[in-house]
């Protein structure tokens, strides 16, 4: 339920107070009131949520309307006591106006958006340079990319073009900061090589375009949803979404700065998949709650718009993808690592000459030119039976494990060192479980 406080000229008030009726409106009460202006009729309403809009729009019809609409949710009680656990349960999603109205609120001054954007940029810097997982998620607490990440999703979703070009904006300048600050700073401390957490963030996942679409969803739900509907903050949501940009915004000045541009390349790969599949889930979910190119108070929308972007958005997605799939390895890292850690098992498994203990498999963070150098280290343990020397053992595994993974057109050159571990013996004796 939201509270309405409405002004209305006097002996306009009883019209308010039908309206009120017709849109399920409860508690009201109508007394009256004046002003510098004149005399007046002061109503206060409760309307659902779904109702607020309608609600509105035939408010609109009266003459010089003063309203103001109370952003909380309510728990209006009426009698009998007993249904008072039935009158407040229900809990509705905010309307399309109230949507439209947060959004708008949440966009803040420029220089603090811009502060935030340069101390994200700091903190993602030293997480990648230090190798400090956790402050890569300090990086995203401080990052203020979720605002315009949803204020661009509903302005998609309402046909909002001068909204759409201002978030648009917003965005692009907190991601540049954030890209020009991580690489100022490691130009200032001479950085030469990518630490290991840079490696780490900037390999692609054949499943990387799942993040953008449900960081975007879960944005736009955290908006349209009551505050007492939601278990999930709004600070749990904005880091979910600046998960999808502050790392890749950070690592792209760092990459720059120490002239990897392979790494480069793959990072805004990331940023441009995040925030095309960032927009397109968000819009599609504000569109189906009712957000659309008109409504109460709202009328500047342009109906063309939402299928323009989201088609565009869908190109660039689809655009995307395609180029994942015929750049391997360079955009499917992970999912090659993982890929070949499950045929080196198969390997193994089918020489009979030793069990798997661990497989370790990871590109390597030095670019060696013309190959993708793909390191494998591998952990086994003779199996019983098996009378073949160690040397015999790491030579044939070592060529078994290459050529099935030469074969498997991965196009990497691996690299494979096979480390035979041996049972502990006591008193001269072999110990076997």
């Amino acid at each position: 339920m939201r509270q309405l406080l409405i002004q209305v000229p006097r002996g306009q008030g009883d019209k308010v107070l039908d309206m009120a009726k017709a849109h399920q409106g409860t508690n009201l009460a109508r007394f009256e009131a004046s002003d510098t202006e004149g005399e007046l009729d002061f109503v206060i309403t409760y309307v659902p949520n779904r109702q607020v809009e309608s609600f509105l729009e035939a408010l609109d019809t009266l003459p010089d309307l003063h309203l103001t609409l109370v952003p909380r949710g309510m728990m209006p009680l009426k009698p009998p006591p007993s249904e008072a656990p039935q009158q407040v349960k229900e809990v509705q999603l905010r309307s399309p106006l109230e949507i439209f109205l947060a959004g708008l609120q949440s966009v803040g001054s420029w220089k603090g958006f811009l502060g935030y954007a340069a101390c994200a940029g700091v903190v993602v810097w030293i997480g990648l340079f230090t190798n400090t997982i956790y402050l890569l998620t300090a990086a995203m607490l401080i990052a203020p990319f979720a605002g315009p990440a949803m204020n661009t999703a509903i302005a998609t979703a309402r046909g909002d073009l001068y909204l759409l070009k201002r978030s648009i904006i917003r965005y692009g300048a907190g991601i540049a900061v954030t890209v020009v600050v991580a690489g100022i700073l490691s130009v200032i401390m001479q950085q030469q090589a990518p630490t290991s957490l840079m490696m780490a963030s900037f390999k692609v996942s054949s499943v990387t375009i799942l993040l953008p679409l449900i960081a975007g969803t879960a944005g736009a739900l955290n908006l349209i949803q009551s505050e007492r509907s939601s278990l999930v903050s709004g600070a749990a949501v904005g880091v979910l979404v600046a998960a999808s940009l502050a790392p890749a915004a950070g690592l792209v000045g760092m990459a720059a700065a120490i002239a990897r541009w392979d790494m480069v390349v793959n990072s805004l790969f990331l940023l441009v998949l995040q925030l095309a599949g960032i927009n397109f889930s968000g819009a599609i979910v504000f569109r189906l709650v009712g957000l659309s190119a008109r409504g109460a108070r709202y009328n500047r929308g342009k109906r063309w718009l939402f299928p323009v972007v989201l088609g565009i958005g869908a190109v660039i997605m689809a655009g995307l993808l395609t180029a994942q799939l015929w750049q391997e390895p360079t955009l499917q890292r992970t999912t090659l690592e993982q890929r070949t850690s499950t045929e080196i098992q198969q390997v193994v498994q089918e020489s009979d000459l030793a069990k798997l203990v661990q497989s370790n498999v990871q590109f390597t963070p030095t670019k060696i030119e013309g190959q993708n150098t793909l390191l494998t280290v591998v952990y086994v343990q003779r199996n019983p039976e098996v009378t073949a020397s160690t040397e015999t053992i790491q030579t044939q595994l070592t060529q078994a494990i290459q050529t099935h993974l030469l074969e498997q057109d991965f196009n990497v050159t691996p690299l494979v060192q096979v480390t035979v571990l041996e049972l502990p013996e006591v008193q001269g004796k072999r110990v076997e479980g």
